[in-house]
């Protein structure tokens, strides 16, 4: 009597034996400050890492033209020069950097597993996840062609090169006001554009920002574009009451042009085994890496939703390389 031929367990014996498989004791996740960070300190703790930089290497201090606010760089640097010294020092002591996007994992046991492709299978002892977050933009062309001339995502990161100059910021949650009070400190003018009447923010930072002399808020505005020479911004084209009667075109010039409708954490991939808040903020036990997933650790902004500094996400690399070394070691105790 012949046994009937699963086709589907065929396929999965076919699929996993094609699979290419390799085991390592410390795999960290992406790149930017807090996974080249992280490799480092593991790299020196002879956990001898390997680093999946993902879609971006670098992280998001790749698309930032001046970094002046951190530590050991008295004349400043530009993000891609600082995120590739730190690759260097990173691969210095030993770290296996390679290009490659994570797809797919599984914590339900011991060993650690996550795919990379869809095709190669790294199984870990120790995984380091530090795949940042995304800002949201508003998808237009002209976000891209000003990258750099004068568009941003980060107020507190890029707001001193605007010191006195005219700017805008989009958004009507906390972020934005957050964002347009800072800069209301270092610029001469700061337009808040709102998209709705009402400001989605807590009412303790809405009446402060609507209260702030140099702040503008553009009730019911919506970008259509930007313009500028050369790769610089010099201005925004907006529409008020979109759809509305009343409807009408609005120019304002600005030098600077700030994102704050918020940020995307790259966590989905991750989020069957470990805890995140209703954004996709990983989860840490306060004070330390660990996510609830025991050898599991996650750094920078992919579960920083508050500080988002590059400085801050390095700090939390050397964090988890150390919580890392010494979840092994007692491990092996």
């Amino acid at each position: 009597m012949f046994k009937p031929l699963d086709i589907n367990k065929n396929e999965e014996n076919k699929s996993t034996q094609s699979t290419d498989v390799e085991k390592v004791k410390c795999l960290i996740i992406g790149s930017g400050p807090a996974g080249y960070t992280a490799a480092i300190y593991a790299a020196r703790a002879n956990l001898t890492p390997v680093m999946y930089e993902g879609l971006q290497p670098g992280g998001q201090l790749t698309t930032t033209t001046e970094v002046e606010n951190y530590p050991g760089y008295p004349e400043g640097v530009t993000g891609p020069v600082m995120m590739e010294d730190l690759k260097k020092q990173a691969e210095r002591f030993g770290t296996d950097i390679r290009w490659g996007m994570a797809t797919k994992s599984d914590f339900s046991g011991e060993t650690h597993k996550v795919w990379i492709d869809d095709e190669k299978l790294i199984e870990a002892e120790v995984v380091i996840i530090a795949t940042g977050a995304t800002a949201k933009y508003l998808g237009l062309e002209d976000e891209k062609k000003y990258a750099g001339g004068g568009v941003s995502a980060c107020a507190t990161c890029d707001g001193f090169f605007y010191r006195g100059k005219d700017v805008a910021v989009v958004g009507g949650g906390d972020t934005a006001t957050e964002e347009a009070m800072y800069l209301a400190g270092l610029c001469r003018k700061v337009y808040l554009i709102v998209r709705r009447d009402v400001l989605r923010a807590s009412k303790v930072m809405a009446e402060r920002t609507v209260n702030t002399p140099n702040i503008e808020v553009l009730w019911k505005h919506q970008t259509k574009g930007l313009f500028g020479d050369d790769g610089v911004v010099e201005g925004a084209n907006l529409v008020k009451n979109l759809g509305e009667d009343g409807e009408e075109d609005v120019q304002i010039k600005i030098d600077g042009f700030f994102l704050a409708i918020g940020h995307k954490p790259n966590s989905d991939i991750f989020a069957d085994y470990i805890d995140t808040d209703e954004v996709g903020y990983i989860n840490t036990i306060p004070g330390t890496s660990k996510t609830k997933v025991p050898g599991v650790f996650a750094c920078g902004d992919v579960q920083d939703s508050h500080y988002r500094q590059a400085v801050t996400a390095a700090g939390s690399g050397c964090m988890a390389a150390i919580d890392a070394e010494r979840y092994l070691s007692e491990k092996s105790a």
